[in-house]
């Protein structure tokens, strides 16, 4: 389903279901993340870019208070709830008994209301939901579900947010609904990404670039590789990585690891050794500080109109996330050792870990042969078949 095709597809499924006319569609893409991982929730720089696939709604606003919520993806019927019923789960689970993949728009309207946005029965709506974003590989599929829900009834109640804005009630429907505790780059990609260019974000206040990233005109492509490997940030890994560079920061005395320089880094690692903290949190806060310089170093090349020089630091970025912060896996280690052998200018692992996907930066006559090669070499492993596709740099989000 391509967003040519989308709309007029999505717009049936909400009649089928509903039986009226949708008030609008909309649509949120899905990321990939060049560089600057799990850098976000620790204030550093990110450098996002939308993809061309896209979470779609079609959707209605009510005036009973009524949220009626629709996959075409996900075998089920409506699930129906009130919207001021919606509240946290208090073990902090989150928002999950609300109906499982439902918890994260019902969580964004939760979000809204909560921040005085939707008042009475205002917020009440019925909305259709059909992605082509893949689901467990990496690509933000909820972030796209949350920034398109919100985008709908912000236009359908004429709220006024800004992208940013936002990205930023999402991330809260995302923290304290459903409850993972994901930073903020994966809703303001959503949000906030443009066509063409890759979104260089200051995680901490939230400024933003866009940085023209036109990989045709130079020759060169940036494949995904899905390794179909689910991965689940809810699972705990991801809050033991944030709870320990939290814990860092507050023994080295600063409000987030972004504050500790790159010229610094080794003081900071020694004292952190001085005040008792482990091998493992001192890797750690070695990634972060780390990856904050890369993306830095990637923002310069780019600048300066050498992408082709940003492969290197790609690798050096996955090797970072590897052994430092331990969050790839054998089958992502697998694409960036195979795609590097095969002639790519540079991989590395994309999005949370533990699964997912990878990037892979080819000279356009490379794509071909670096992507047999990597399939075979999944083959060859025994796993699945892995998905490959160009990310091509996409609009955010926007109604149709």
């Amino acid at each position: 389903m391509t967003d040519e095709h989308g709309p007029g597809r999505v717009t049936a499924g909400f009649r089928e279901v509903y039986g009226t006319e949708p008030g609008g569609v909309w649509a949120a893409p899905g990321r990939v993340n060049l560089i600057g991982e799990h850098t976000d929730y620790n204030d550093g720089f990110v450098m996002p870019l939308a993809l061309p696939h896209t979470c779609l709604a079609a959707a209605s606003p009510r005036t009973d208070g009524v949220l009626r919520l629709h996959s075409g993806d996900v075998p089920g019927g409506v699930v129906e709830l009130r919207i001021e019923e919606l509240t946290p789960v208090a073990d902090g689970t989150g928002g999950g008994d609300h109906g499982g993949w439902a918890a994260y728009p019902a969580g964004v309207v939760w979000a809204l209301r909560e921040a005085g946005l939707l008042t009475g029965a205002a917020g009440g709506a019925e909305l259709h939901f059909e992605s082509t974003v893949p689901t467990g590989a990496g690509l933000s599929s909820s972030a796209a579900l949350e920034v398109v829900t919100a985008t709908a009834l912000n236009d359908l109640y004429g709220l006024g947010l800004t992208p940013p804005r936002i990205a930023q009630l999402c991330q809260r429907a995302e923290n304290a609904f459903v409850g993972v505790p994901c930073g903020i780059m994966d809703q303001m990609a959503s949000a906030c990404c443009t066509e063409g260019h890759a979104l260089f974000l200051d995680a901490r206040d939230l400024t933003q670039r866009q940085v023209p990233f036109d990989l045709a005109a130079e020759g060169l492509r940036l494949l995904v590789v899905d390794t179909r490997v689910k991965h689940e940030l809810g699972d705990g890994a991801y809050a033991n990585r944030r709870a320990a560079c939290e814990a860092a920061a507050r023994a080295l005395g600063v409000r987030a690891l972004r504050d500790v320089p790159f010229d610094g880094l080794e003081a900071a690692l020694a004292e952190l050794e001085r005040l008792g903290c482990d091998a493992v949190t001192r890797r750690r806060v070695r990634h972060v500080v780390t990856e904050d310089r890369r993306v830095e170093e990637v923002i310069e090349r780019l600048d300066a109109g050498d992408t082709r020089s940003i492969g290197p630091v790609l690798t050096a970025g996955h090797a970072s996330c590897r052994d430092d912060f331990e969050i790839s896996c054998a089958e992502l280690d697998l694409v960036v050792e195979t795609a590097n052998a095969a002639g790519a200018l540079g991989a590395r692992m994309t999005g949370g870990g533990f699964g997912g996907s990878a990037i892979v930066l080819v000279a356009e006559g490379d794509a071909e042969a670096v992507s047999k090669a990597v399939t075979e070499a999944f083959g060859v492993a025994g796993h699945r078949a892995p998905r490959i596709f160009p990310a091509v740099p996409s609009a955010g989000a926007r109604g149709l």
